[in-house]
């Protein structure tokens, strides 16, 4: 089967397909043509790719280090990187800072180490992950607060194996480590693929091109990586992502956190959903709307329960939600039949169990409802919360304080 580096030859069978039909386009538009089907803006586009692809095989396998290697270090609180991917980040330590300055001044490369636990503020080499990535610095950017921007690309993975300060600057002894050798994975890639769709989906994540990344690349262990690094997750799950070498290995446990069956629906927010369904029913809407799952979620247990610890006064937003069922969706009224969800009803309950995933919970809950429905700004729900005072940033810390 053909694929983009074919584009050239797949060209020229087409317009020789097309002069048997008395049909005779140039060169130029049969490049043009070739580039939309595979899904590229454009034949520069498609061509650059293909450059690229001649470096990737022309360029000489990378030797392993095998020797431990000092290198200017930078402790992560809160970000698991990993290679293949880049990274803004924001340095406010002097000795990350320093480090920083280091590495400007010599190779670009830093090593980059995840804490254990966010609240230390001067790690040592117990305070941080056996398992880090050699980054490259891109540029470094101050801000107006005293801290710098600092753009790196992932390059390796390394095993710390010493993170101590010196001369005011962190510095890590680290070692490559090999990832084993890469193995077919088609059928675990593609199954991966589509669950990766929903997931980008139901968080809002842009991924340009996915399909042609997932089509001309072969790596497993640089899929697994892409996927990871763009994947919403507790720092330990990310981290045993990093840790994880075997390309296989770390592709299955992909797969499972992909995996919405992991997060069963609690009993309370099973029957939110079919309230919010009997809204619509009873007002013989068409659709149900995010309209009719805000008000079914007032009268959830934990979803109210966060909506008052951000001094919602209930009682008014049930009225403004009713008033906006009753008044605005005349139109979508039926004679017969059930009410179905629109699609962003559908995008907030596919939402809804990554965020259960990324906070811990056990099961989807309705505060895993009401978080997700930020993400639809354009929605009356939206309009409606914020006009109460409920906001994303007030519900994050009331669930923080162990409301709902």
């Amino acid at each position: 089967m053909r694929d983009f580096r074919d584009a050239k030859a797949m060209a020229q069978t087409l317009r020789e397909s097309l002069t048997t039909k008395a049909v005779t386009i140039s060169h130029s538009e049969s490049f043009e043509l070739v580039s939309r089907m595979l899904g590229v803006a454009d034949w520069n586009t498609l061509s650059a790719m293909l450059h690229a692809e001649r470096r990737d095989l022309a360029a000489p396998p990378e030797k392993l280090k095998t020797a431990t290697t000092l290198y200017p270090a930078v402790p992560l609180r809160d970000l698991v990187p990993f290679p293949n991917a880049t990274y803004p980040m924001f340095v406010g330590r002097e000795s990350s800072f320093q480090a920083l300055n280091q590495a400007f001044e010599g190779g670009r490369e830093v090593a980059l180490a995840v804490q254990r636990e966010a609240g230390v503020d001067d790690p040592r080499f117990a305070d941080v992950y056996e398992i880090g990535i050699v980054a490259q610095l891109l540029e470094l950017e101050p801000l107006r607060d005293g801290t710098f921007r600092v753009l790196a690309r992932g390059l390796r993975r390394v095993e710390l194996r010493g993170f101590a300060t010196e001369s005011a600057a962190y510095w890590a002894e680290a070692v490559d480590v090999s990832e084993g050798v890469a193995r077919n994975a088609r059928d675990l890639i593609r199954s991966i693929y589509q669950r990766f769709q929903d997931y980008t989906a139901a968080h809002g994540i842009l991924v340009p091109d996915l399909w042609l990344f997932f089509d001309q690349t072969r790596d497993a262990g640089q899929i697994a990586d892409t996927i990871a690094a763009r994947m919403k997750l507790p720092i330990k799950d990310k981290y045993e992502l990093l840790a994880t070498l075997d390309h296989m290995t770390r592709l299955e446990r992909i797969e499972a956190l992909l995996n919405l069956s992991q997060r069963p629906v609690s009993a309370d927010y099973a029957a939110t959903k079919r309230q919010a369904l009997d809204h619509a029913d009873r007002r013989r809407h068409q659709y149900a709307t995010l309209e009719h799952l805000l008000l079914a979620l007032t009268e959830d247990a934990n979803a109210s329960a966060v909506m008052r610890a951000c001094d919602a006064d209930l009682d008014k937003l049930r009225q403004s939600l009713v008033q906006y069922l009753d008044n605005e969706l005349k139109h979508t009224v039926i004679e017969t039949g059930r009410a179905e969800p629109t699609a962003a009803f559908k995008r907030v309950d596919q939402r809804a169990p990554f965020l259960a995933q990324e906070l811990g919970y056990p099961e989807v809950t309705g505060v895993n409802a009401l978080v997700a429905l930020f993400a639809e700004t354009r929605s009356p729900a939206a309009r409606l919360l914020a006009e109460h005072g409920v906001s994303r940033g007030r519900v994050d810390k009331a669930i923080a304080r162990g409301v709902g």
